[in-house]
Order: C-alpha cells, then structure tokens, then sequence
C-alpha cells in the first residue's frame, strides 16, 4: 500500500504532466514544420518550464525519473513510494 502524499504533490505531478503533454504535440507538429520560428520558440519555452517543473518537484519530493535522469539523495530514495508512475 502506498502512502499518501500531500495535495501539493499531486499538483505539481500534474503539472509536469500537462507541460509534458504540450511537449509532446509541439514535438510532432514540429516534426511536420520543422522551419516553424514560433513553434520552435514555443517547444523550447515548454522544455524550459518542464526542467524548472521538475527540479522544483525533485527537490521537495525525491527523484522523478530514473536510470541517470534524476539524482538521489542519501540514504538511496527510490524505495521510496509512492513512485510519480504510481500515483
């Protein structure tokens, strides 16, 4: 069972989510448009916001991403849950 987290958590999960999301759609469009000044400007803007995102959240709630993406704290905190995929 997974312990609750506090609501401050859930929200800043799910903003990284939908900064993610816009990601995503920009990535693909971008991928059609690849000489769209604007959409470019906008896809750079976003992964901007979703690295602040994500070291803001890193730092208040423990690592994000695994495999080298995001760093531990001492002791080792991945066993940690619940993990953001499990939320």
């Amino acid at each position: 069972m997974s312990k609750k987290m506090p609501p401050e958590y859930y929200q800043m999960l799910e903003e990284i989510q939908a900064i993610d999301f816009v990601l995503v759609e920009l990535n693909l469009y971008l991928d059609t448009h690849p000489t769209d000044y604007d959409a470019v400007q906008q896809y750079n803007q976003f992964a901007r916001k979703s690295m602040e995102l994500k070291t803001h959240f890193e730092s208040k709630f423990g690592p994000l991403m695994h495999f080298g993406r995001s760093f531990s704290s001492y002791p080792w905190n991945w066993d940690d849950t619940p993990w953001p995929w499990q939320v």
